[in-house]
């Protein structure tokens, strides 16, 4: 009997969970790194986790560094606790600096054990969108 392979959502999720304490990715980087096609299935991913779950999807924010609006009404506010608690600091137009708690993505050795091509997260410094990268 054959295991079913890991869907996409397995996928983000996994990724996610590699995010150190202290640090932030967006949902375009966690898309970038599985090739999802859109940086929202990150977001429904992290939006469907259990109550409980220990993935910390708090480390996972908008582009901008901000935090985005949440279907529930405290979600903002837990989700900004949760990245203070860790150590992560908000300018004062409530944005995260990437530059000082951004992540790198996952370790390399990582990624390749998982199949996926090790090319690096373009990020802001390039305007145009860059060839995909993914699980082979």
């Amino acid at each position: 009997m054959s295991a079913t392979p890991p869907s996409i959502y397995d996928h983000i999720l996994a990724v996610v969970c590699q995010i150190p304490r202290g640090r932030v990715a967006s949902y375009g980087q966690i898309a970038w790194i599985v090739n999802a096609p859109t940086p929202r299935m990150v977001g429904y991913a992290l939006a469907g986790l259990a109550a409980g779950s220990d993935v910390p999807w708090q480390r996972v924010i908008n582009s901008q560094g901000g935090i985005s609006p949440r279907g529930d009404p405290g979600g903002s506010g837990r989700q900004r606790k949760l990245l203070e608690a860790e150590g992560v600091e908000f300018g004062p137009n409530v944005r995260v600096d990437f530059a000082r708690f951004g992540w790198d993505g996952p370790d390399p050795a990582w990624l390749a054990e998982r199949g996926y091509t090790l090319l690096p997260w373009p990020g802001k410094r390039n305007s145009s969108r860059p060839a995909r990268r993914g699980r082979q």
